[in-house]
């Protein structure tokens, strides 16, 4: 499956936030498997290393004593059982991190033939913004986007034009 309108429009507006705080040539540590958005990453001019599949629930330590400019993290949180030991092991100074947010019209993302395809939290801003100051990062700058799919109709997609479905941060430690 290819990129989608959708995703290449949220992999736009992350690179554009991304610009706002990272020069070209850092180096960063994504957290996730190399995925679509990757080669973009490297296009844009960012140094990319990701996770290689590791449970990040269990085996993050070793990752968060990587040494990068940034931590980047784009829909990763909501699949971790506890992403709070991650976050507060991690050595970078900075992070950008991106949630799906839960919506009230929608249930929460449960794939029932993958053990790693499940949402464990759907985040409201507030939750989010909670676990980011209890591990110890500070919050510099967010944006919201509405995630709207125009291949599809129905009251949800429609919804989709309104309502915020992302929520991206860049952090630093406090």
């Amino acid at each position: 499956m290819g990129i989608t309108k959708v995703h290449q429009k949220r992999y736009n507006k992350t690179l554009a936030f991304m610009g706002k705080h990272l020069n070209p040539g850092s180096k960063l540590l994504d957290l996730g498997t190399e995925n679509p958005f990757t080669p973009q990453f490297k296009a844009a001019g960012y140094s990319v290393s990701n996770t290689q599949g590791e449970n990040l629930d269990d085996d993050f330590k070793e990752i968060a004593q990587t040494n990068c400019d940034c931590v980047t993290a784009f829909e990763i949180f909501e699949h971790l059982l506890a992403p709070y030991n991650i976050l507060k092991e991690l050595k970078s100074n900075k992070l950008i991190a991106s949630i799906p947010l839960k919506l009230w019209f929608a249930r929460a993302y449960w794939n029932e033939t993958d053990d790693w395809d499940k949402h464990y939290h759907e985040f409201e801003p507030k939750q989010f913004q909670f676990l980011l100051e209890k591990t110890g990062w500070k919050i510099k700058d967010s944006e919201f986007w509405t995630s709207p799919d125009t291949s599809k109709i129905g009251v949800r997609p429609l919804l989709r034009y309104f309502y915020p479905r992302y929520y991206i941060v860049y952090c630093e430690r406090k």
